[in-house]
C-alpha cells in the first residue's frame, strides 16, 4: 500500500499547484475578458492622487501588498485546520481559489477601481440597494475590527512560542502585543507608500522563501508520502462533517470576504486596469499555493489527521514544522514569515475600516487630523476586544470562529453584488452567481448547525442553507428580466 499512497500524495500536491497556476493563466483571462478592461482609462490612483490613500504603486509592489493584505494567518492557520479533513482540503483550495476566491477578489478590486476606489459596502449598495449597503457598512467594519484583533493576538502568540522565556511568564507576549498595536496605529495613519509600500516587499520575500523551503524539504525528507490517500468519506478525527465545516475552516486559501475589504486599497494604487488580473486574481492564486503548502506540511509532518489532531495549537504546528524541516536558521525565517503574514493584514484591516467610515461620512482623509479622528475610536474598540480575548482563551477561540463565519458571509454578499453588476450590464452573471449561491448554503447551514450558532440538527442546517440560497436566486430573477426588457440604465462600465 505504501507505493500507491506515496505516488498519489506526491502527484496530488504537484497537480494541485499546477492547476492553480493554469487557473490564473486561463480562467483569469476569461474573467478579465468578461469584465472588459479599458487600459486607456485613468485609474483613481492617477486621477485622484492625494498622496495618502490614492498613490501610484509599481505593479510588482501592488501584487506583494495585495498578497500580504489578504493573507494573514488564513492560508496558514486555516489550511492547518482544514488538513484535519485530509486531501479533501487540496480539492477545496484549488477549486475554491480558481472559481470562487480569485473571481471574488478580481470583481471586488475592479468594481472598486471603476467607482473611484469605493469600499465594499458602497459597491454592494450601488448594485444591491440601500438596505444591503447599510448592512454591509456595519458588517464589514465589525469584521475588520475582529480581523485586527485576531491579527494582533496570533502573531504575538507565535513570537511568544519562539522567544525563550521563563515558564509561565507573559512578558514576551505582552511586549509583542504592545509593539504590534503601536505599529498598527502608525501604518493606519501614514500614507500607504511610506511604510506599507516599503516594508511589505521584504515581508513578502520572507513568506515566499519560507513556503519554497518547506515545500523542498517535504520532498527531500520524503514526508510528502505521509499525506493520506484521498477518499470520498469523512476523514476528520473528531467526526466533523466535511460540509460546511471544511469550507468555513479554509477561508483565505480558497475564498474570503476579508479580501473584499482589502482589494479597494490597491484599487486606489494601481496605474492601469490591465494590472487588475495580476494584482487581484494573481495574488489570490499565490495565496492558494501557500495554503496548499501548509495543508500538505500539516498532514505530512504529523503522519496524517490523527497525529495532527494531537499536535496542539496552529502556532505550535507552525513552529514545529518550520524548525524540524528547515533547521534553526531556516526555521526562524519561516516563523518570522508567519509572524509577518498576520501583521501585514492586521494593519490594513484597521486602515480599511478607516476608509470605510470615511466613505460613509464623506470625510476627507488627506489632513492627518481627520485620519486620527476615525482611527482612535477604532483602536479603542480593538484594544477592548484584545483585553477580552486575553481574559479567556475560550472566548478568543469563539471570536476566531465568529470571524471565520463572518468572513465567508461577507464573501457571499460580495459575490451577489458582482452578480448583480454582471446581470445589469448584460454579461454572463453565472460566473459569480454559482459561487454566490454555494457560499450562501455554506454560511447559512454552518450558523444554523454549528455549536457557536443555533445548534440545530445537521440536516436542518443543510435544508435551511438550500432554502436561503434558492430564495435569493428567486429574488435575483428580476435583475435578469429588467435587462432583457432593456429598461436598465447602463453603469459607468
Amino acid at each position: 500500500m505504501g507505493t500507491p499512497i506515496r505516488r498519489f500524495s506526491t502527484i496530488s500536491f504537484i497537480v494541485g499547484v499546477l492547476v492553480l497556476i493554469l487557473g490564473y493563466a486561463v480562467y483569469g483571462k476569461v474573467i478579465e475578458k468578461l469584465f472588459v478592461i479599458n487600459p486607456g482609462t485613468q485609474t483613481p490612483a492617477v486621477r485622484i492622487n492625494d498622496g495618502v490613500d490614492f498613490v501610484v504603486i509599481p505593479t510588482w509592489k501592488a501584487v506583494l501588498i495585495q498578497f500580504l493584505n489578504i493573507a494573514g494567518t488564513g492560508p496558514i492557520f486555516g489550511a492547518i485546520a482544514g488538513a484535519l479533513w485530509g486531501p479533501a482540503a487540496f480539492v477545496w483550495i484549488v477549486l475554491g481559489c480558481i472559481f470562487a476566491g480569485a473571481v471574488h477578489d478580481y470583481f471586488s478590486g475592479m468594481l472598486s477601481l471603476r467607482n473611484d476606489g469605493a469600499t465594499i459596502a458602497e459597491i454592494v449598495g450601488k448594485y444591491l440597494g440601500d438596505i444591503p449597503r447599510w448592512i454591509m457598512r456595519v458588517f464589514s467594519i465589525a469584521l475588520l475590527v475582529l480581523v485586527g484583533v485576531v491579527f494582533v493576538t496570533t502573531p504575538a502568540q507565535v513570537l511568544d512560542s519562539l522567544i525563550p522565556h521563563a515558564e509561565g511568564s507573559r512578558l514576551v507576549y505582552y511586549a509583542a502585543l504592545g509593539l504590534i498595536i503601536f505599529y498598527y496605529i502608525i501604518a493606519t495613519i501614514l500614507p500607504i507608500d511610506q511604510i506599507i509600500g516599503r516594508v511589505y516587499p521584504l515581508f513578502g520575500a520572507a513568506l515566499l522563501i519560507m513556503g519554497a523551503g518547506i515545500t523542498i524539504m517535504l520532498f527531500v525528507t520524503g514526508e510528502m508520502a505521509q499525506v493520506p490517500e484521498f477518499a470520498f468519506k469523512n476523514l476528520h478525527p473528531k467526526g466533523m462533517h466535511l460540509f460546511p465545516f471544511l469550507f468555513i475552516s479554509i477561508a483565505c486559501g480558497a475564498i474570503s470576504g476579508f479580501h473584499a475589504t482589502q482589494s479597494p486599497l490597491m484599487a486606489r494604487c494601481i496605474k492601469s486596469e490591465k494590472d487588475g488580473r495580476t494584482v487581484f486574481y494573481g495574488a489570490m492564486i499565490i495565496e492558494g499555493v501557500v495554503a496548499m503548502i501548509w495543508a500538505a506540511a500539516a498532514m505530512a509532518h504529523f503522519g496524517g489527521q490523527e497525529g495532527l489532531a494531537n499536535a496542539g495549537a496552529a502556532a505550535v504546528v507552525v513552529k514545529k514544522v518550520s524548525i524540524d524541516l528547515m533547521g534553526p536558521v531556516g526555521g526562524v525565517l519561516a516563523v518570522l514569515g508567519v509572524v509577518a503574514c498576520p501583521i501585514t493584514s492586521g494593519d490594513t484591516a484597521f486602515r480599511s475600516a478607516r476608509l470605510a467610515i470615511a466613505d460613509i461620512r464623506k470625510f476627507d482623509q488627506k489632513p492627518i487630523k481627520n485620519r486620527f479622528v476615525i482611527a482612535l475610536p477604532l483602536f479603542t474598540a480593538g484594544f477592548a476586544l484584545v483585553l477580552f480575548a486575553i481574559a479567556s482563551t475560550a472566548n478568543f477561540n469563539m471570536i476566531w470562529r465568529y470571524f471565520a463565519w463572518s468572513n465567508q458571509t461577507l464573501a457571499a454578499i460580495a459575490l451577489w453584488a458582482a452578480s448583480a453588476y454582471l446581470a445589469k450590464t448584460g454579461k454572463c452573471y453565472w460566473i459569480t452567481l454559482l459561487p454566490a449561491a454555494f457560499m450562501t448554503v455554506v454560511v447559512t447551514s454552518y450558523i444554523i448547525a454549528a455549536p457557536e450558532g443555533f445548534r440545530a440538527p445537521y440536516r436542518v442546517g443543510i435544508i435551511a442553507g438550500l432554502a436561503v440560497a434558492l430564495t435569493l436566486l428567486f429574488l435575483f430573477i428580476p435583475l435578469i428580466g429588467i435587462k432583457q426588457k432593456g429598461l436598465l440604465l447602463q453603469s459607468k462600465s
